[in-house]
């Protein structure tokens, strides 16, 4: 019982250490960066604001969600606190501005997150076919993936090209030269990641797993997640010359050796330093490298920060 308590005493102490390593970050760098101070008029339509035929795939800089559709997952109050990682629905998402989602589905094409479960995925692309009604210029990445320990739905690749068939941007590495309008009127990337079913071939009208990367790292310790984040992206190709997405997450993740196992309070301790991560980006040298940038709980402040350094690419500020 006391070795218990004792490792709990130090995992406080580490924890408290790394959120002042952030702290103490911000207050000697500061947040300010090329398009730092940019505030998109409308949310919406942000991307329609720097003109299709200006903006080019690789110069955005994608605001994303991670485990994104999961603001009704479990049981509320009960269960829904250890799993939750949103509390907007994907339409509100997107119209908030996030353009990058991260699904998950196990067999029977429900969206869950580890054992707990939420809706049919048929909600998500209800939410996605409204908003696409509803603008005429907004590009929007879905991966959907199998969740680990959960079996692929049957057909799902069939299934997926039923329900986005009109809309799906084919498999190409052209797309990420192209201008939004030469892609228009087709509006979304969809990343299929089957666990065991084959993956999408080139042409394909869905992308295969090697088309968007990252380097997620399983921690709870907000400074270890922020300087993991930025050596991985660091290690990268420049947008301009590499052929795939590549996804930052600013997030940290409950450990089940902590006594807090709540989403929440957990990525907390890295959700308010996204300005601050951009800002380092720069003074290490590695602004150009970043391209989806995603997060939990996401809210304005987050989707304005992105946009801001995409107006300064599109400026050739950045």
């Amino acid at each position: 019982m006391g070795s218990q308590v004792s490792k709990q005493i130090k995992r406080r102490k580490e924890i408290s250490t790394e959120k002042k390593v952030l702290v103490d970050l911000v207050e000697s760098s500061g947040e300010t960066y090329p398009g730092s101070d940019y505030r998109p008029s409308d949310r919406k339509n942000w991307m329609a604001g720097f003109n299709p035929e200006k903006l080019h795939i690789n110069q955005i800089v994608w605001p994303g969600t991670h485990d994104s559709a999961t603001n009704r997952i479990g049981i509320p109050l009960i269960t829904r606190p250890f799993a939750q990682c949103q509390s907007l629905s994907i339409y509100r998402q997107l119209c908030v501005g996030t353009r990058v989602f991260d699904i998950r589905v196990q067999g029977d094409r429900r969206i869950c997150h580890g054992i707990l479960t939420t809706y049919s995925v048929d909600v998500v692309f209800r939410d996605l076919k409204r908003f696409l009604s509803e603008t005429e210029s907004e590009i929007v990445i879905f991966e959907i993936r199998t969740e680990f320990g959960h079996e692929d739905p049957p057909e799902f690749d069939k299934f997926l090209e039923e329900q986005l068939g009109e809309y799906l941007i084919h498999q190409d590495n052209s797309v990420f030269g192209k201008t939004i309008a030469e892609l228009l009127p087709k509006r979304v990337i969809c990343v299929w990641k089957p666990r065991k079913s084959p993956a999408p071939k080139h042409g394909s009208p869905l992308w295969s797993a090697g088309y968007l990367k990252d380097n997620w790292m399983d921690t709870d310790l907000p400074s270890t997640k922020f300087e993991s984040n930025m050596k991985h992206l660091s290690e990268q190709p420049p947008v301009l010359s590499r052929n795939y997405f590549y996804r930052v997450e600013n997030t940290v993740t409950p450990q089940a050796d902590n006594p807090i196992v709540c989403v929440k309070p957990v990525t907390n301790r890295i959700h308010g330093y996204a300005r601050l991560f951009i800002t380092q980006c720069f003074s290490k040298g590695c602004a150009d490298k970043l391209q989806i940038f995603s997060t939990d709980f996401i809210d304005e402040d987050f989707v304005d920060a992105c946009v801001g350094l995409t107006q300064a690419r599109v400026e050739g500020k950045a």
